[in-house]
């Protein structure tokens, strides 16, 4: 569960920080993109799928009504408040994918959160697979 809160939280944190030329993708393709690989990781039913695309849309629309109420974060640390609500955000959405799915399909869903957290600078980075 840490570490999919720490991939939302850096995500978001990334997502915010990080204003280059190029722009922000929407939060419909940030769904569409995190949807698409976890059906490839975890072949969801339908109702499954349902189920874990509202519990993303959910968390994602709420983190944006934070990030508006709030101004960007600074590098890390993030701010202690910010954190905690995205933490609970993030406890949330969990739970709900949680329900929604068997218990290898979780296991599973855990994996792939890893694989779909963005590097972040100044973080270090995770042991390459061998």
């Amino acid at each position: 569960m840490k570490k999919v809160s720490l991939f939302i939280t850096l995500f978001l944190a990334v997502a915010f920080c990080n204003s280059q030329d190029r722009p922000h993708p929407s939060m419909e393709d940030h769904l569409k993109r995190s949807q698409e690989m976890l059906q490839k990781e975890l072949q969801m039913n339908t109702d499954q799928q349902k189920k874990v695309e509202q519990a993303f849309k959910d968390f994602m629309v709420e983190a944006e009504k934070l990030h508006k109420e709030n101004p960007p974060p600074p590098p890390p640390p993030m701010d202690p408040k910010m954190k905690a609500a995205l933490d609970k955000l993030e406890q949330e959405r969990d739970a709900k994918v949680k329900m929604a799915l068997t218990a290898e399909q979780y296991k599973k869903y855990l994996e792939v959160a890893k694989k779909m957290r963005p590097p972040h600078p100044g973080m270090p980075k995770e042991n390459p697979p061998s």
